[in-house]
């Protein structure tokens, strides 16, 4: 790799340098939040539900979704700051909404992963002139109370301070079992960072999507959307996507497409993950 490690290694630090965590204020919350990129569209990424806040990872970030640095102005927004003590999906949506209309944005791509699939999908939902194009990743319109049971270990082991043992549970659910195992040691690490508010704040957005239903009002998205989801998703199931595109009023213009052997964070794993992505936005 030699010099072409090199070359790579200073183009990544030359770009991660410019990148700063910001934050819009509204009259009713503080919202962080990074940008990137120098492309004339916009594109936001709702990341989906975290122990920690993202923002840190903010570089990493970047570089992940680099492919799209020419097209697009990247912008990632975390969840607001001093989380009310119920916070759920449409609340976070609403605000999330109210954060880009503060700053601006309106007409952008959208991608949510996750919990941040079911922000956009309802973001898209009740704000359509803030959206252009949807990109929603292994998500579900529907959290039933059997779902929400497979919440139940990491619910347990947040509410006694267990960090260690709730990331290395989260890692293992989200994750494929060789991915996990290479990051073991470095999620036991990054658990020692945790601190009791992280703990608080990770129960309060898990607790938020607790009998979320939207299948009901997936025909009210207008905009072309691109699904993609995991037949090995043992988060949040390969259903909720489908379930997701069967409710779309516009599939002509919008894709399902589903992979297997990355679990739940095919969005981190499958090498053409953003390259996906990136074809559906650019296409006319």
């Amino acid at each position: 790799m030699g010099d072409t490690g090199k070359m790579e290694s200073t183009k990544k630090t030359e770009m991660n340098e410019k990148i700063q965590i910001e934050a819009v204020k509204t009259e009713g919350f503080t919202m962080e939040y990074c940008r990137f990129g120098k492309g004339k569209r916009t594109f936001v990424i709702i990341p989906g539900l975290s122990v920690q806040s993202v923002m840190p990872l903010v570089d990493i970030i970047a570089d992940a979704y680099r492919e799209l640095t020419e097209d697009f102005t990247v912008y990632v927004f975390d969840r607001r700051k001093d989380l009310p003590e119920v916070y759920r999906i449409e609340d976070a949506a609403r605000d999330t909404a109210e954060a880009m209309e503060k700053l601006g944005l309106e007409d952008a791509d959208l991608f949510g992963a996750s919990q941040g699939g079911m922000i956009v999908m309802k973001i898209a939902m009740d704000h359509p002139e803030l959206v252009h194009k949807l990109v929603v990743g292994s998500s579900s319109p529907v959290i039933s109370d059997g779902l929400f049971n497979r919440f139940e270990e990491w619910i347990r082991l947040a509410e006694l301070g267990d960090a260690e043992k709730l990331y290395l549970s989260f890692g293992e659910m989200v994750y494929p079992k060789e991915v996990f195992e290479q990051a073991r040691v470095m999620l036991v690490n990054t658990a020692a960072t945790v601190t009791k508010e992280d703990l608080s704040r990770f129960l309060t957005l898990l607790n938020g999507m607790h009998g979320l239903d939207l299948s009901g009002d997936l025909g009210r998205i207008s905009c072309p959307v691109l699904v993609l989801g995991s037949e090995d998703d043992r988060v949040l199931g390969v259903e909720g996507s489908k379930q997701i595109y069967d409710g779309l009023t516009d599939q002509a213009e919008s894709e399902l497409y589903l992979y297997n052997g990355y679990g739940h964070a095919a969005y981190d794993c499958a090498p053409d993950y953003k390259t996906r992505i990136h074809r559906f936005l650019c296409r006319n």
